[in-house]
């Protein structure tokens, strides 16, 4: 499928995971991608070298996206390399597991930054040009915890309800100008940052197992695809959360 071919997307936390797979699929359905990463390059010259012998561009991006500098630097550089930017993942995240008696405020303010501000900052940055061609797609990447509380701790679960309220917004004011923003709610994923905390088990899900990172990358497709969806939250979560 070439569905999206001619357009440029950036993928937030691409280097691994869920980020690394949406990235690829992006690729494989005609897009050309920019892999943002913060600390593993390794991961993200992976993921670029293999868009890239698929036959589409891609680049590869340093930056701390809960900065606002460094979040105006990597779009500058994205669109001098590539293009102007009409798809948007914000998949960057961290996963910090803390208990009601062992959270700290340095816990809450990192965890709030880098899952919540950073997708407002990024939105922000690509928003003019998206508007100016009256076309754009923002996957904003919540969790299962948004709707549950989860098993990470109360930073977490409000910063992936707070990508609920994002989207919402953004929405809301943009569905005249060709621009739509959805929410992708994964449940326990089969990631680095899944393998990291001990409490995820698989039968503590209906469908009794994990999900895959390319499992996810299916339905962000699926909502770019998709121009009369606006406003959602899609779940895929093996039935541990149920709308």
């Amino acid at each position: 499928m070439n569905d999206l071919k001619g357009k440029i997307g950036l993928v937030t936390g691409a280097s691994r995971g869920i980020g690394n797979a949406i990235a690829s699929a992006l690729a494989r359905a005609g897009a050309d991608v920019a892999v943002n990463f913060r600390i593993d390059e390794r991961g993200a010259r992976t993921v670029t070298e293999q868009i890239r012998r698929e036959g589409a561009r891609s680049i590869m991006i340093q930056a701390d996206v809960s900065s606002q500098t460094e979040v105006t630097r990597m779009v500058a550089f994205v669109e001098k390399e590539l293009g102007p930017i009409s798809i948007l993942v914000n998949n960057a995240g961290i996963a910090t597991a803390r208990t009601i008696d062992t959270i700290s405020e340095q816990d809450w303010d990192q965890t709030l930054s880098v899952n919540l501000k950073s997708a407002f900052l990024v939105i922000q940055a690509v928003l003019p040009g998206m508007r100016e061609r009256q076309w754009g797609r923002i996957i904003n990447i919540s969790s299962v915890a948004a709707q549950i509380g989860g098993i990470v701790g109360v930073h977490y679960a409000a910063s992936k309800a707070g990508i609920l309220g994002i989207t919402h917004y953004y929405a809301a004011q943009l569905a005249k100008e060709g621009i739509t923003v959805n929410t992708l709610s994964p449940g326990l994923t089969s990631t680095d940052m899944a393998r990291s905390l001990p409490q995820i088990r698989p039968d503590i899900i209906p469908v009794g197992r994990l999900g895959t990172a390319e499992e996810i990358a299916d339905a962000a497709i699926m909502i770019i695809q998709n121009a009369y969806m606006t406003g959602q939250t899609v779940q895929v979560n093996g039935g541990r959360y149920m709308s």
